[in-house]
């Protein structure tokens, strides 16, 4: 019987972050560096407000786009830290995380034959849900521009078919951030064409060195862009799975349609601990964010030591070295790495081709297991 499964979901991989992942639990003493996730707990009053919408039988449906009161504390959130403006009513959607955010959005403006710009590398999330939809993955690669996609690089791949352009800062797998002018610049060639941008902002909290600016808050954009976040990396909310959709009504209506058949609404117990998040605890990232860029100085200043050439990364908690020098391929540094020192990285090619030559190091973890971790790479290296 697999012959009558959609050759198109038979044709998808498991993520290569994932496969390292469940690879490194055959190694009970292996240091893993490879899933982006915060190593915070989950804020503590966001678990009471939690635990207060479960004893108040708080566990029916919700309206379909989510919550009014989330929707509003999330259009509030956005305006107030951001200066994007949206109307929570009918350009907001709270979605279950931001991958379902991207699937609905993917769904509702492609068509067979669509082709999506993607910076390579980046997290192998979106080329999967876009040949779901028949569209067409074109990567643009950003090795030779320090990993950012710029209009120079965007403006000869464009063609009658491009249906959008996938923005997402700051980056996974490279934590660079596009600036406001690169971004300016994107919006002049895009001006005069009708091209959409997903503008996947996730890690926007996690923004170092620099405000954050959306592409959205550019007048001409604004009508064409569809702005994806959620709490997973702000909060720590990895698993209460809330995610947001900002986007013009014209499209966020059709949006709500594909949203609604495909979870109905967001879990409504995560809906009330997304609230509380985006009311009291709007700075709940701050703290979080400190110690991220003491583990990115200390990470990227070891790896320097070690002859590593890598990007210094403005957000996310990532890094991408080079492993060129060493003449192995990502996955064979990688699986060398992980059996003789026992330590677990993800190897570039996870992030398209675009990234074979290079390593992800996630620095969402204690300053022990980084210093463990790195006195084991260095080791490694050494020898290499």
């Amino acid at each position: 019987m697999e012959h009558l499964i959609n050759p198109g979901v038979k044709d998808i991989q498991i993520s290569g972050i994932r496969k390292i992942a469940n690879l490194v639990s055959q190694f009970p003493d292996a240091l893993s560096l490879t899933i982006g996730q915060p190593d915070f707990p989950t804020p503590d009053h966001i678990l009471q407000a939690a635990k207060l919408a479960i004893d108040a039988h708080k566990t029916t449906y919700t309206a379909n786009p989510g919550l009014l009161e989330l929707r509003q504390a999330a259009a509030a959130f956005v305006r107030n830290k951001y200066e994007m403006h949206y109307t929570p009513e009918s350009e907001v959607i709270v979605t279950t995380g931001a991958s379902q955010a991207l699937d609905i959005t993917l769904r509702t403006i492609l068509e067979p034959g669509s082709e999506v710009l993607i910076p390579g590398p980046i997290y192998p999330g979106y080329e999967p849900l876009i040949r779901l939809c028949g569209g067409v993955p074109i990567y643009v690669d950003t090795r030779s521009n320090g990993f950012k996609l710029t209009a120079e690089l965007i403006e000869p791949h464009i063609t009658d078919k491009t249906r959008c352009i996938i923005l997402c800062y700051p980056s996974n797998p490279t934590g660079r951030v596009v600036s406001g002018q690169e971004l300016a610049d994107i919006a002049s060639l895009l001006e005069q064409k009708s091209i959409f941008v997903i503008s996947d902002e996730i890690y926007s909290e996690l923004i170092y060195d620099q405000p954050h600016v959306s592409i959205a808050t550019i007048p001409s954009m604004r009508e064409k862009t569809i702005v994806i976040n959620g709490l997973s990396k702000s909060h720590s909310m990895t698993g209460w799975r809330i995610g947001f959709v900002f986007a013009p009504e014209y499209v966020a209506k059709h949006m709500v349609k594909v949203h609604q058949y495909n979870v109905t609404c967001a879990s409504s117990i995560s809906q009330y601990a997304a609230l509380e998040a985006l009311t009291n605890g709007v700075d709940d990232a701050l703290p979080m964010k400190e110690a991220y860029m003491q583990r990115r100085d200390y990470v990227y200043n070891r790896l320097l030591q070690m002859g590593f050439e890598l990007e210094k990364p403005e957000g996310a908690f990532y890094l991408f070295p080079s492993i060129e020098r060493f003449k192995l391929s990502s996955m064979d540094f990688t699986m060398r790495l992980l059996n003789e020192h026992k330590v677990a990285v993800v190897p570039g090619d996870a992030f398209s081709i675009y990234g074979e030559g290079y390593i992800r190091i996630s620095y969402a973890y204690s300053r022990q297991v980084l210093e463990q971790a790195l006195d084991r790479m260095e080791d490694f290296v050494r020898k290499l």
